[in-house]
């Protein structure tokens, strides 16, 4: 299996997410994004999470997201984003 590792930093959310979308070829099966250093997401985030979402549907990758903490767990679930991604420990 491809799989693609990328940790996402609490200070440089956006950035990271939108260079983790660049990554996406359609050649790796699943991209593994650690989100345990971000403790807050903020409507710019959120964004850039469905955009990255968008596309990884539109190549057929699988995006799992690691060390999620509860309070970005609820703000995805209040967006309707959680379906679109797998939660790993």
């Amino acid at each position: 299996m491809n799989a693609i590792f990328l940790n996402i930093d609490d200070k440089r959310i956006v950035p990271d997410l939108q260079e983790a979308g660049k990554k996406l070829d359609g050649t790796e099966r699943e991209v593994v994004l650690d989100l345990s250093s971000v403790r807050r997401i903020d409507s710019s985030a959120l964004a850039a999470i469905e955009e990255l979402a968008r596309t990884a549907d539109e190549k057929s990758v699988k995006v799992a997201l690691r060390g999620v903490n509860v309070d970005v767990y609820k703000v995805l679930k209040l967006v309707k984003l959680t379906n679109r991604f797998s939660f790993v420990n």
